[in-house]
């Protein structure tokens, strides 16, 4: 079992304090968005091999993960999860800290990001061009649990919904819209109202939204995060794509799950999300990064849904799992009692363990918040003492 060192994201929409507080440093002034625990090529997690390791590449010295686990992936990830997944770790945990909106965005099934990635290999587009979408083969379901109250975006609502939220701002460029969403079938309204926000003439969408931020401000309650967006992203037709979204508010250990298909965006908060790992984002606003219209318009699924809040299920070990319908992660959490009896998580599957509060021990080490730790397969581990862990592992 190894203790991982972990590369934290500077992105934009980071927040500047949530992830410091969490691990006990001082502020930097610079956004901290993302901490990655895994192996994801772009910033795999390191960690520094015991002395007499007896693993073909396991010697002493800090080493990345994604290294470790290709000297000996039997060894590390056991051997259900090769079969199922490859010689890869198949998911990326995160700490992730919004302190601002991020892109509206959707993600493709496997079959779309197969086809997707093998059609732009053909067409020679370089995986680092600005205009490439797929950047593997892989789809990316996610799951977002809450640490601190967490605001997001998720599925379409009601098109009668959207359509009585933008009526009631009272701005003439977006009747059309709200006429459309009242007077045709729910899949056809939604589709053609998204491709319209979308492909609308740039400078008449910038007076759109900023008319509309106005008078969200102004009416406050359910469309105060509409201002707050448009805060941050002004002129950007996201704005008024998001109004056709489920507004979600998250309480600490709630979670969310997002499939392919289905449009969403975090607006702020602290927690740790869990993902197949892939690169493939769709993005249909909030961002100044390429959106390709038809091709995102071929994944988006036009078709309202309830956003459908996670809380997890409790085992009689004190296990509490997040159920979700895919096989690359499991998400679950510990909260540990003091002077409860240690809990044997031992697994024939790679885990990684996240400790978010008090000081619990994983076998001989012991974790401070935002610590975790690299459990290859079949490794025997106890965790013990008081706090809340989480523990990402596949179903296999």
């Amino acid at each position: 079992m190894d203790r991982l060192s972990n590369t934290v994201r500077p992105y934009a929409w980071g927040s500047t304090t949530a992830i410091p507080e969490l691990l006990g440093t001082a502020p930097t002034g610079e956004p901290q968005a993302e901490m990655w625990m895994g192996a994801h090529p772009g910033a795999p997690s390191r960690l520094t091999r015991s002395p007499g390791a007896d693993a073909p590449g396991s010697e002493a010295g800090e080493r990345s993960l994604t290294d470790v686990i290709a000297a000996d992936p039997l060894r590390e990830l056991g051997a259900a999860a090769v079969g199922a997944f490859g010689p890869r770790l198949p998911f990326l945990l995160k700490l992730l800290a919004a302190g601002a909106p991020l892109s509206l965005q959707v993600h493709p099934d496997l079959a779309q990001a197969q086809q997707g990635y093998a059609d732009e290999e053909r067409r020679g587009v370089p995986v680092d061009a600005p205009h490439r979408t797929y950047k593997d083969a892989n789809h990316k379901p996610e799951l977002i649990c809450a640490l601190t109250p967490f605001d997001g975006l998720c599925g379409f609502r009601r098109p009668t919904e959207a359509a009585d939220l933008m009526a009631a701002l009272g701005v003439d460029s977006l009747k059309p819209y709200a006429d459309l969403l009242r007077a045709r079938p729910e899949d056809g309204a939604l589709r053609e109202v998204l491709t319209a926000i979308l492909t609308a003439d740039p400078d008449e969408m910038a007076h759109t939204v900023a008319e509309a931020a106005e008078a969200a401000a102004r009416l406050g309650g359910a469309h105060a995060p509409y201002a707050q967006i448009a805060r941050h992203y002004p002129g950007d037709p996201g704005v008024i794509a998001a109004m056709l979204l489920n507004h979600v508010q998250l309480q600490p250990g709630e979670a969310m799950f997002l499939g392919a298909g289905v449009p969403h965006a975090y607006l702020g908060g602290l927690g740790v999300e869990i993902m197949a790992n892939s690169d493939n984002v769709l993005r249909c606003g909030l961002t100044p990064k390429h959106i390709d219209v038809p091709e995102l318009l071929s994944i988006v699924r036009f078709e309202p849904t309830e956003p459908g809040i996670l809380r997890p299920e409790a085992a009689p070990n004190g296990e509490e799992l997040y159920e979700t319908p895919v096989d690359e992660f499991r998400l679950s959490r510990y909260v540990l009692p003091a002077g409860g009896t240690p809990v044997d998580l031992t697994a024939a599957t790679p885990q990684i363990l996240l400790c978010t509060a008090g000081a619990p021990t994983a076998a001989d080490l012991s974790l401070a918040p935002g610590e975790s730790v690299f459990v290859p397969a079949d490794e025997t581990v106890e965790v013990a003492g008081t706090g809340t862990l989480f523990r990402a592992t596949v179903m296999v």
